[in-house]
């Protein structure tokens, strides 16, 4: 029974529990009486429109809810008391597998341009001695849990009486007569387990591929839980992205960025060839089209490419002699933006001078008249 169940559904889960638990049919059963008072608590709750639309929008009915003093400490718990023990006898008496989490780590290229991988870890499945019981000679080796008296549930204290797992058995009402010597009563053995997992062009890092069915099996009858796959992409030491961009950082030599010409730019699968025009400064964008991330369809985005100019940490007498050299040779008149900037700083210098000329005056003037 879920939340999106349709009337018709719960009246005749209703009817069936209604019957099956009415006090003319257990005379003297306090148990069968409960639960007959429970399961008509509950209809009660979903067959009226209000109710019903505020808990499969809200999951409960708030401070006007009836069952408030009850013994419910979430939403999913009051779900599993109303209607999953009351109403869902479709349910599975085995517990549900686990979820998996694995993170795979891949380089920068192969998250931008897709690729395929193989991950291997160990993952816990049925015994195959005991088919996942947990007990010697399978499921004839079961017997009832004496704590749970084979229900699987404990009844909790509180209004609605809400039933909880039994941790002797998890739930399942059954337990060993004798252990399973291969697993050790835990029905489970851990085995080395491969998956394929596809990488698509662009995959960000951070990002999660579900793969239902793949996480831990269920216990005796139990559904899977599911493997997450949680992609981490290696930062790259020159590229960046932004969306389906791709921008690089490319280091020119001085001489590069004045005489330019031609440089072998790196991209996601291999070089390009990108003329250079003289007196590039650095800070300068230039695009390549269709180098970039696979899009949708087969087209391709774009690289940005950022220039720096890269100065020497470290220089030879030869080069330090070349550089002077060529110090000496430039002047502004080659670099407008360093001329008149220049422009600028004389400027301030010579208003400073001639405050500071006045301000002479102005002492000496006071002086002459003291």
């Amino acid at each position: 029974m879920t939340r999106g169940a349709s009337d018709a559904e719960i009246k005749i889960a209703y009817r069936k529990l209604a019957l099956q638990y009415h006090p003319d049919r257990n005379p003297g059963d306090a148990v069968a009486e409960e639960r007959f008072k429970e399961v008509s608590t509950a209809y009660a709750v979903l067959s009226d429109t209000d109710k019903r639309s505020q808990f499969d929008r809200f999951g409960f009915m708030g401070d006007a809810n009836p069952f408030s003093g009850a013994n419910v400490a979430t939403a999913t718990d009051f779900f599993d008391a109303m209607f999953g023990d009351l109403l869902g006898l479709g349910r599975k008496r085995g517990a549900a597998g686990r979820d998996l989490r694995y993170t795979l780590e891949i380089e920068f290229e192969e998250a931008m341009l897709g690729s395929r991988k193989t991950i291997a870890f160990e993952r816990a499945e049925d015994c195959a001695a005991c088919r996942g019981t947990g007990a010697e000679g399978g499921a004839a080796g079961l017997a009832p849990c004496g704590h749970c008296h084979g229900e699987g549930k404990l009844k909790q204290k509180g209004l609605l009486g809400t039933r909880k797992d039994c941790l002797v058995c998890a739930g399942t009402g059954e337990v060993p007569r004798v252990r399973c010597k291969t697993c050790e009563g835990a029905g489970m053995v851990d085995r080395r387990r491969e998956f394929d997992v596809s990488i698509p062009p662009g995959t960000a890092s951070g990002s999660t591929q579900r793969v239902a069915g793949e996480g831990s099996p269920g216990r005796r009858g139990g559904p899977a839980g599911d493997l997450h796959v949680v992609v981490r992409v290696k930062p790259h030491p020159f590229f960046t992205r932004e969306g389906d961009v791709l921008s690089i950082e490319m280091p020119l030599t001085v001489s590069e960025a004045a005489l330019g010409g031609e440089i072998d730019v790196p991209v996601l699968d291999g070089t390009v060839r990108m003329k250079l025009p003289p007196g590039t400064q650095s800070g300068s964008v230039f695009r390549l089209r269709g180098k970039g991330i696979p899009r949708a369809g087969g087209a391709r985005g774009d690289i940005h490419v950022r220039t720096v100019i890269e100065t020497p940490e470290a220089v030879n007498a030869e080069a330090r002699e070349l550089l002077s050299r060529l110090a000496a040779a430039l002047d502004d008149t080659s670099m407008p933006r360093r001329r008149a900037l220049r422009r600028i700083v004389e400027a301030r210098i010579a208003a400073a001078e001639i405050r500071e000329a006045a301000e002479e005056a102005a002492a000496a003037a006071r002086g002459s008249r003291g």
